[in-house]
């Protein structure tokens, strides 16, 4: 078994994944230290071969309590602007870039605390893993934790999100916001603003998986 202080998940991982062997396992991770204050690690859901991955950064409480991803209101969001760009919620894998909740204590509150590149590093195994079984047409990511894993320090989300980047061999990518971002906005109409471009991104995903 590969000791605690193991920088990569990369020996959790099966050796002939699946996405139900790849859910037991990660409970095993310890391929850096996040586990030790996680209720659990949150893998994946939705089926194999589905045409769009969705990968945001990290649970949040409730889905590090539920054990899903994307059951908060961040998620909540993110149904509601799937289904006005005409994705349905049953075409998307959704996971994370790092499968363990990273947070700081407030009183009884844990407060979201934005994971360490080595974090995301540590746990790419899972999403490279997640990726070679489900065979996605395109991979979106959410926010710049995700745009990180998927496309390299240099992306930048704010300047080069809604455009889908193709690679031979690869699934085609894109990137936009996280959906918790656009429920931090500072008021209604910067609220309403960004949900709009967030939906038009999404759209171009949609066009993207609607292509010949």
């Amino acid at each position: 078994m590969p000791r605690s202080t193991a920088t990569s998940a990369a020996p959790y991982v099966p050796p002939l994944p699946t996405l139900a062997s790849m859910r037991a396992a990660v409970q095993r991770c310890r391929g850096c230290e996040l586990y030790k204050h996680a209720t659990q690690a949150v893998f994946g859901d939705g089926q194999m071969r589905a045409p769009l991955v969705l990968v945001g950064e990290q649970p949040g409480d409730k889905e590090d309590l539920a054990g899903h991803p994307f059951v908060g209101p961040a998620g909540a969001l993110l149904d509601s602007a799937l289904e006005e760009a005409g994705i349905a919620r049953a075409d998307a894998y959704v996971t994370n870039a790092v499968k363990h909740f990273k947070f700081v204590e407030r009183g009884k509150r844990r407060i979201h605390a934005k994971p360490k590149v080595t974090e995301i590093r540590a746990c790419h195994p899972w999403l490279e893993a997640e990726l070679s079984v489900v065979q996605p047409r395109l991979v979106v990511a959410l926010g710049a934790t995700a745009a990180l894993a998927l496309f390299g320090p240099a992306f930048r989300v704010t300047q080069q999100r809604g455009t889908v980047f193709r690679t031979a061999g690869a699934p085609a990518m894109l990137a936009t916001v996280h959906p918790s971002s656009i429920l931090r906005a500072a008021d209604d109409e910067t609220r309403r603003q960004e949900m709009r471009a967030f939906v038009g991104d999404l759209r171009v995903a949609a066009e993207a998986l609607s292509a010949p």
